[in-house]
């Protein structure tokens, strides 16, 4: 099969996991770029961040227009892990391609245990039911987490997603909608569409730092890979209106744990 198809292939399947899940998708991009395409693990990880870019940055700008993003919050956490970002990005070249790769299988793997999480799917529900009920009342938590130790906690939680977009390639989305939801007091909803502008934010960061690697991508690749993913989102949002969520999130955290569980024993061997 050609690279031109598999690239195609592999976007539509991490735009579906993205629209249908609304994070965690991403993270299968490093292995099909590594595992599909060829590409090195720090190759893999740099074009991972071009797509996470463009790809949040797209649905970054449906949810603005459906208000769900919350500005004020979202520019503190992404403002904290901008350093982070930029220098775990600078960082990421240097390491060794094992250690890298089995990084991102402990990542990949955790994400996988946190959608597996019993009652995540419940918790999640409630929190989108009380941000609609509310109406404005996750501005509301937002500005109060600007004072008192809220601030501390954004920033912290900022500095971490951070270095992990930086250094992984990945969004970060299955950390960053719960620290959104429990650090800043945002809703789920709201959490989702700020946490695609802290996201971005975090790729452009790091990219700037990886002259190195952006130099070798092969945009022949990258590029298709990034307009299926974007076309794959929104068949994904249908697919999630139709299907049960709960299945689909574990359909794919078993999946993401067999990716995970190779990626581990492939950088050990």
């Amino acid at each position: 099969m050609s690279p031109l198809v598999l690239a195609l292939l592999a976007g539509a399947a991490v735009g579906l996991a993205l629209g249908a899940l609304g994070g965690g998708g991403s993270v299968l991009a490093v292995p099909a770029l590594v595992y599909l395409l060829d590409f090195t693990p720090a190759a893999a990880t740099t074009a991972a961040l071009i797509i996470v870019a463009l790809t949040s940055s797209t649905a970054l700008y449906a949810h603005a227009r459906a208000g769900d993003v919350r500005w004020k919050a979202g520019a503190l956490v992404a403002a904290a892990g901008l350093l982070p970002a930029a220098a775990a990005g600078a960082a990421a070249s240097r390491l060794p391609q094992p250690l890298l790769t089995a990084a991102f299988a402990v990542v990949a793997a955790s994400a996988a245990v946190t959608m597996l999480r019993p009652g995540r799917a419940a918790a999640d529900a409630a929190a989108a039911g009380g941000a609609a009920a509310a109406g404005g009342a996750a501005a509301a938590g937002g500005a109060a987490a600007a004072g008192g130790a809220g601030p501390a906690r954004a920033v912290g939680a900022g500095a971490g997603l951070g270095a992990l977009t930086g250094l992984l390639g990945v969004g970060g989305g299955f950390l960053a909608v719960p620290a959104l939801v429990t650090v800043v007091g945002l809703g789920m909803r709201a959490a989702v569409g700020t946490s695609l502008l802290v996201i971005s934010a975090n790729a452009v960061a790091s990219l700037a730092t990886r002259g190195a690697t952006t130099a070798g991508i092969d945009w022949a690749v990258v590029g298709p890979f990034t307009a299926a993913a974007i076309l794959g989102a929104w068949d994904g949002r249908r697919l999630a209106a139709k299907a049960d969520g709960t299945l689909l999130r574990r359909a794919f955290a078993v999946a993401l744990l067999a990716v995970a569980a190779f990626m581990l024993a492939d950088a050990l061997t």
